[in-house]
C-alpha cells in the first residue's frame, strides 16, 4: 500500500477490508489503514467500487424470523436502499440491500435460524458475526469468547437488549382456567401437578407443551420457573423447537398447557400470573417494560469487539433509534421506549398498597407515599436485581444505558427525576427502607456515570425510598420478593 503522495509504503498480508479500512499484517504488527488515503496493489486488494458489506447473524428463530426482517425493512427505507429476501437451501434467510441509483448490491445479511446455543457457539468459533439469543450468555461462554479475542460480551455495546419478550403460560380457548401462580406453573412443568382439577379446571390430565432444552426459550423456562422452585422438567413434556408449532398443538388440545413467547401465543388464551395475596399480572406491554411481569425475557444481540463494515454499523446504530422502537412493537415484541404513566392509571397499585400494608407500614408512611408520588408520573424504565445479588439484571443494565442516553440528548432537561427504592416485606421495615434507599442511590449514580456527555445541571435527580410500602407481588414466593425489590423512576 502506498500513500497518495508516494512518501509512505506498507507491505504485508491483507487480513480484512470493511469498505473503509484495511487490516494488514505487517512487520510492525497488525495495522489498520484508511482506504481513502492509500493505493493498494497486489492480488489480495479488493475492488472498492464493488465492495459488498456482509454480516452473519446466527441464533434464535424468534428473532431471525420475526424481528430482524422487520427492522431491516425499516432500515432500508431510511437509508434509501432496495431490500429483497431469499431463502437458501440450508434454511438461511438472505437479506440483500441494493443501491437503486448505482443498481448494485451493497450489503448482504445472512440470518441463520437455529437456536441461542448454536448462535453463541458460532459467534465464538468465528462462523457468525453476531449472535441472536433469547437468553443471557453463560459464564463459560463469556470465558470462551474472551479466549478467542472477542472481548467481554457483557460489556457496554457488546451485549445489546434490542427488544423485550415474555414467557406466557397459555391454554386452549376452551379451557376455563384463567389465572395460575408461578408455584403452580412449576408444579405442572415438573409433573407434580397432573390434573386440571387441582387448578380449578376440569377433571382431566394436563398435557405439558414446552420449547426444547437447547432453545433460548427452553433455557429461559428452566432459569425463570423451574430452577427457582428447585424442580426439573417432567419427562412426559411434549417438546417443540419452534413457537408456531407449539402454539398450534395447544390450540388443538383442550387439556394442554403451553409456555412460549408472548409473540407466538396465536389463538390461545394467555393466562395471568397470580398469587395467594390477590395479585394477578398479565404480560401487557407496560408490565413487561417495567419488569413487573415476572417472566420478562430480554431479546439479546451479542456483538464482538470487532470493526464491522459501515453499512452494518449503521444498522446496529439504527436499532437504538426511536423509529426502530415502533417497528419492534409492530413486530409483536415490546419496545424499550420510555413512557410516562400517570397516577390515575395506577389505582390498583395504590389500592394494593393499602390492602396489603403490614403492621410495620404506618398510615403516615402511606400518606407520605401518596403525597410524594401523586404530582409525578412513573417512567416505564425500572430497575431490578439478579437473584441473591446487588447486581442489576440484564434488562436493568440496558435501562441504565437508555436513560443515560436520553439525558445526553437533553430529553429530560428542566425536569425532575426521582429514583424511588422499594423492597420486599421480609425483615424489619426500617431496615428494608434503608436498603431500598441505598439501591435507589446506586441506580441514580450508575445513570449519572453512564451519561458521560450529559449536562446534568439541567436536570434534577433525587432519591427516596418507601421500602415495603408498595408491593407488586406476593412475598410468599421468591419470585414475588424479587419483583418487589426494585427501583422505579418518577418524573415531573
Amino acid at each position: 500500500m502506498t500513500s497518495r503522495d508516494g512518501r509512505v509504503e506498507i507491505s504485508g498480508n491483507l487480513l480484512g477490508f470493511d469498505g473503509e479500512f484495511y487490516r494488514v499484517d505487517t512487520i510492525y504488527g497488525e495495522l489498520t489503514v484508511d482506504g481513502s488515503g492509500v493505493d493498494c496493489a497486489g492480488p489480495g486488494c479488493p475492488n472498492l467500487e464493488t465492495f459488498i458489506a456482509q454480516a452473519v447473524f446466527s441464533g434464535a428463530p424468534t428473532i431471525g424470523r420475526m424481528l430482524l426482517p422487520a427492522l431491516l425493512e425499516a432500515f432500508a427505507i431510511r437509508s434509501e436502499h432496495d431490500l429483497s429476501f431469499q431463502e437458501l437451501e440450508d434454511g438461511t434467510v438472505l437479506a440483500i440491500l441494493a443501491d437503486p441509483v448505482e443498481e448494485r448490491v451493497v450489503g448482504e445479511v445472512f440470518l441463520r435460524l437455529n437456536n441461542s446455543d448454536t448462535g453463541i457457539a458460532e459467534l465464538i468459533q468465528g462462523d457468525a458475526d453476531i449472535a441472536m439469543s433469547m437468553r443471557e450468555i453463560r459464564d463459560e461462554e463469556l470465558r470462551a469468547a474472551q479466549e478467542e479475542g472477542l472481548g467481554d460480551l457483557e460489556a457496554r455495546g457488546r451485549s445489546r437488549v434490542v427488544a423485550l419478550d415474555a414467557l406466557v403460560p397459555m391454554v386452549s380457548p376452551s379451557n376455563p382456567v384463567q389465572v395460575m401462580t408461578l408455584p403452580d406453573l412449576a408444579g405442572v412443568l415438573s409433573g407434580e401437578t397432573m390434573n386440571w382439577s387441582d387448578l380449578g379446571g376440569p377433571d382431566a390430565p394436563i398435557s405439558v407443551h414446552v420449547h426444547g432444552p437447547n432453545t433460548g426459550l427452553g433455557q429461559a423456562i428452566d432459569d425463570l420457573v423451574l430452577k427457582p422452585a428447585g424442580k426439573n422438567l417432567t419427562s412426559d413434556a411434549k417438546i417443540f423447537n419452534d413457537g408456531r408449532s407449539l402454539s398450534e398443538a395447544v390450540t388443538k388440545d383442550p387439556f394442554a398447557l403451553g409456555l412460549t413467547s408472548q409473540t407466538e401465543v396465536g389463538n390461545n388464551w394467555a393466562l395471568a400470573l397470580g398469587g395467594g395475596c390477590g395479585f394477578a399480572l398479565q404480560a401487557t406491554r407496560r408490565a413487561v417494560k417495567t419488569e413487573d411481569y415476572p417472566l420478562t425475557a430480554p431479546v439479546f444481540l451479542y456483538v464482538p469487539a470487532r470493526r464491522f463494515p459501515k453499512l452494518v454499523r449503521e444498522f446496529l446504530a439504527f436499532l437504538r433509534d426511536p423509529s426502530a422502537q415502533l417497528v419492534i412493537r409492530r413486530a409483536g415484541f415490546v419496545d424499550q421506549g420510555e413512557e410516562e404513566i400517570s397516577v390515575n392509571e395506577q389505582g390498583d397499585r395504590f389500592a394494593n398498597a393499602i390492602t396489603l400494608a403490614g403492621p410495620e407500614v404506618s398510615l403516615d408512611e402511606l400518606q407520605r407515599l401518596v403525597a410524594s408520588l401523586s404530582p409525578l408520573r412513573r417512567l416505564t424504565t425500572s430497575f431490578r436485581f439478579e437473584p441473591g445479588s446487588a447486581r442489576l439484571d440484564a434488562q436493568s443494565r440496558s435501562n441504565v444505558l437508555r436513560l443515560a442516553r436520553a439525558l445526553e440528548q437533553g430529553r429530560y432537561d428542566t425536569r425532575r427525576l426521582l429514583f424511588v427504592g422499594f423492597s420486599d416485606g421480609e425483615g424489619a421495615a426500617a431496615t428494608n427502607k434503608r436498603i431500598a434507599m441505598r439501591r435507589a442511590e446506586a441506580v441514580r449514580d450508575a445513570v449519572r456515570t453512564a451519561a458521560e456527555t450529559a449536562n446534568l445541571t439541567r436536570v434534577t435527580m433525587d432519591v427516596d425510598a418507601f421500602g415495603e410500602a408498595l408491593p407488586m407481588a406476593c412475598d410468599e414466593t421468591a419470585w414475588g420478593r424479587r419483583i418487589n425489590r426494585r427501583v422505579e423512576v418518577w418524573i415531573r
